[in-house]
């Protein structure tokens, strides 16, 4: 039986934040979004595929900062480019550093959907840029919306936590299943000639449950019908950008969306987003949508980001990911079959996600908390109610220990269920 681990630096650091920030630790990051009293609360270090607490317990991070990280922590080669900038070139100006068409001409050759393109720093403004460049292009009002997409006003997702948005700015944002044509038709007529845009994760990433690839079909069937009904399609791209595919999950699934938000992976770990689309429906940015912040046009996440997608070309380490979480995901699968656990691995294998089958006496939550409890002492970084990342960082040791401990916390909590 693994050991609790010791993390009195942790608590102690948390204790301090609670006077002084609310809730101490922002959003998805608070401890109840994991097992109280068992994980970590303040990182001191990372390194590769690797984090360090501020206690010095070592996990394999198998979280990546909930996605930026596609290679790894501290990449000697992407921090030097960027300490590169400051030292002989300097990065927040008046106007934009000429490195905003470098790579913006680099985008536009790797992804289906991108004629034009803006820069922006968090997925939250890229998503909602997309939603405002939508209406002014249709000159309609509401969205269907499914998913995740960020923090402002129209897309909050997290239940029960929606105080200070006016029930007025709910009324044009309805939102929709993930996978359901027939359930679109039927918002459509009800809402004739009013839909300005269709936004949704093209991989479904719900959280707490199972991620969803689309069916045959469903994607394309949403392409036909906005094409039908001059609707913008609009993929947000946040997670799968840069992950799935170069292009993209519209280069892989071979759907083009009109509007498309990327961010995460683009920089890997620096803050970046951008919204790229057609050259028709971008356009109104020119002239008919306000889009401005002192630090868009910040050159240093720019530039990190050219390395990134430079990196990823050259090491071609979308397939080395792919290849790793393939075999990583089989391993769990045979686990989860060999002992007839109740959960289900899904996301392979890009984003895994191991979610525990709910039944009606809710046996489930024990058994999730036993085994995420059971992970964080063999030192393994997930986290109960979003799924993981595989980083290039991640080696084939890495992978295989996590497996194994995977097993083992499986083993245990079914044991003690």
């Amino acid at each position: 039986m693994a050991e609790k681990l010791n993390l009195d630096n942790s608590f102690r650091l948390y204790d301090e934040a609670l006077k002084v920030i609310p809730g101490a630790i922002l959003g998805i990051r608070r401890p109840y979004n994991f097992v109280e009293g068992e994980y970590p609360i303040f990182f001191e270090k990372a390194k590769g595929g690797k984090v360090i607490d501020v206690d010095g317990n070592e996990y394999i991070d198998m979280l990546c900062a909930y996605g930026p990280i596609i290679i790894g922590h501290r990449e000697e080669e992407i921090d030097n480019a960027v300490i590169d900038q400051i030292k002989n070139k300097g990065f927040c100006f008046s106007l934009t550093q000429p490195i905003q068409n470098e790579l913006a001409k680099t985008l536009r050759n790797l992804i289906p959907s991108c004629e034009k393109i803006v820069f922006m720093k968090m997925g939250s403004d890229a998503t909602t840029a997309a939603i405002r460049t939508a209406r002014a292009y249709t000159k309609r009002t509401k969205i269907l919306h499914c998913g995740y997409h960020g923090w402002h006003d129209w897309s909050c997702e997290v239940y029960g936590n929606d105080a200070g948005i006016p029930d007025k700015l709910k009324e044009d944002i309805i939102p929709f299943e993930y996978n359901n044509l027939v359930q679109i038709e039927s918002i459509l007529k009800k809402n004739k000639d009013q839909i300005a845009g269709i936004i949704l994760t093209p991989i479904n990433t719900p959280g707490g449950r199972e991620v969803e690839m689309p069916k045959p079909g469903y994607l394309e069937g949403l392409r036909k019908i906005c094409d039908e009904k001059d609707i913008m399609l609009i993929f947000d791209e946040i997670r799968t950008g840069f992950r799935v595919d170069m292009g993209g999950a519209q280069k892989m699934f071979g759907v083009t969306p009109d509007l498309a938000a990327f961010g995460k992976a683009m920089g890997n770990g620096y803050p970046i987003s951008t919204l790229v689309g057609k050259k028709e429906v971008m356009d109104v940015l020119v002239d008919k949508v306000f889009l401005s912040s002192t630090f868009f046009p910040n050159s240093l996440s720019q530039i990190a980001s050219i390395k990134t997608l430079e990196i990823l070309q050259r090491e071609n380490v979308l397939n080395v990911i792919a290849e790793r979480g393939k075999r990583f995901a089989k391993c769990v699968n045979d686990t989860i079959q060999d002992n007839n656990i109740p959960c289900t691995f899904t996301g392979e294998p890009w984003m895994p996600y191991i979610t525990f089958d709910p039944d009606p006496d809710f046996v489930y939550r024990k058994l999730r908390e036993e085994f995420y409890r059971q992970l964080i002492r063999r030192r393994i970084f997930l986290q109960p109610f979003h799924h993981g990342y595989i980083a290039y960082r991640h080696s084939e040791e890495d992978l295989n220990y996590a497996a194994e401990m995977i097993d083992e916390s499986l083993r245990l909590c079914k044991r003690q269920a």
